[in-house]
């Protein structure tokens, strides 16, 4: 039994130092080795727990947007807050939450920048990891029309244009380089007010 605690804890340590390797680095310049040498393993112990960087990488992003998820699930199940504050509050903290990893987004738009390189459509590795905030968000929007605390509105058009605001941010953030996502942040407010009933 500790062996396998012990393999998942190496494991989840593996990953959360590969992030920083990634982050210094780039996704290209990125090897085994140099994952390795930060974890303090050799390249053949890294080899038990993962077989390439591709799979220590999408690994890393799945722990990470899994800790961002944790928070806005909090907040979606928070009966003492009105669906607009629910809508406001998650997007906030995706923002926040995307701030604090800026330095990681460019290295995920340079992975999706190789993908399309090779050929491979980045849409459908995107939409594959971002599908679970996508119906997060819809269900909020869902849940408060049918409570009336939001007006009628076409939900999917609705969830695109709170799931753009998400884009934008991340364009900000990684290819603009800015800090902060800065006016988008009351953009999303006031597009949530927008939905209220009052």
């Amino acid at each position: 039994m500790s062996i396998v605690v012990e393999h998942d804890k190496r494991r989840k340590d593996i990953l959360e130092k590969s992030l920083d390797v990634f982050v210094d680095e780039g996704f290209e310049n990125v090897t085994f080795q140099k994952i390795a040498d930060r974890c303090g393993i050799t390249r053949t112990t890294l080899y038990i727990y993962f077989r390439n960087k591709k799979e220590i990488f999408n690994y890393s992003i799945k722990i990470l947007l899994s800790k961002m998820e944790e928070g806005i699930k909090k907040t979606c199940t928070d009966a003492s807050l009105r669906s607009v504050d629910k809508i406001t509050k998650v997007m906030l903290d995706i923002f926040q939450h995307l701030e604090e990893n800026r330095c990681l987004l460019s290295v995920i738009l340079d992975y999706l920048v190789l993908l399309a390189k090779n050929n491979i459509d980045p849409e459908q590795h995107v939409r594959r990891r971002t599908l679970r905030l996508r119906h997060i968000i819809t269900s909020l929007v869902i849940e408060g029309v049918k409570k009336g605390e939001l007006k009628t509105v076409n939900i999917k058009t609705t969830g695109e244009l709170f799931y753009s605001f998400i884009e934008a941010a991340i364009f900000r953030l990684a290819v603009l380089k800015k800090e902060t996502t800065g006016d988008l942040r009351n953009t999303a407010i006031f597009a949530a007010n927008e939905l209220a009933v009052t």
